[in-house]
């Protein structure tokens, strides 16, 4: 069965976005192929796994449910964090990113596939170490694990780069190329309504 490497993201505004881009192009290391561009989108995940295709308009109409009328959000890039070589920003666990991101979680849970593999990605190029991330993306990289970031790159010896905030308006979901890249923009859903999703915990709850 052929599945899908879906990431479901904040994207960048435009003045953000080229900063990244232009970060990404000036790492003093090959990145290893990690390259930010036209068509490799810096972002925010919010969830990443594997659906099959032919339930994307499922998974889809879904989201426009949760997502209907839900604010931009403001997001505060904090500073550099790193593993290993791979650079990334982290941006702070805000409240209403971090309720953002556990109801994008819910509404994905039953839509989740085992199975993913690296035809699963753009080009059927992805890693291994791709796939490995994916798949353990709810057990290792959600809810309390959740560590909101924009990956940039990789380098041996990081720069450093001031603290900034920006505010975030649109939701999409991407195709994951290699190294993860949100690189196949499938659908998005502009965040401009006249409410939030509630924090958990919010109003005693």
């Amino acid at each position: 069965m052929q599945l899908l490497a879906l990431d479901v993201a904040l994207l960048l505004p435009p003045d953000v976005r080229a900063r990244v881009v232009e970060l990404n192009a000036q790492l003093s290391g090959d990145s290893e192929g990690l390259r930010l561009d036209e068509s490799h989108n810096p972002h925010v995940t919010l969830t990443q796994t594997f659906v099959r295709p032919e339930e994307l308009d499922a998974v889809f109409e879904r989201l426009d449910q949760v997502l209907r009328g839900v604010t931009a959000i403001t997001l505060h890039a904090s500073g550099v964090t790193h593993s290993g070589s791979t650079l990334a920003l982290a941006v702070d666990r805000r409240p209403e990113l971090v309720a953002l991101h556990e109801a994008v979680m819910e509404t994905m849970r039953g839509y989740e596939r085992p199975g993913g593999t690296p035809a699963a990605f753009v080009g059927g190029e992805g890693r291994i170490g791709d796939v490995l991330w994916v798949t353990s993306y709810r057990l290792k990289s959600a809810f309390h694990s959740y560590a909101p970031h924009i990956t940039v790159g990789h380098v041996a010896q990081p720069p450093e780069i001031a603290p900034f905030t920006f505010t975030a308006d649109t939701v999409a979901a991407c195709h994951l190329g290699r190294f993860c890249t949100c690189e196949r923009v499938l659908r998005v859903w502009p965040l401009s309504g006249a409410r939030g999703i509630r924090a958990r915990g919010a109003d005693g709850l």
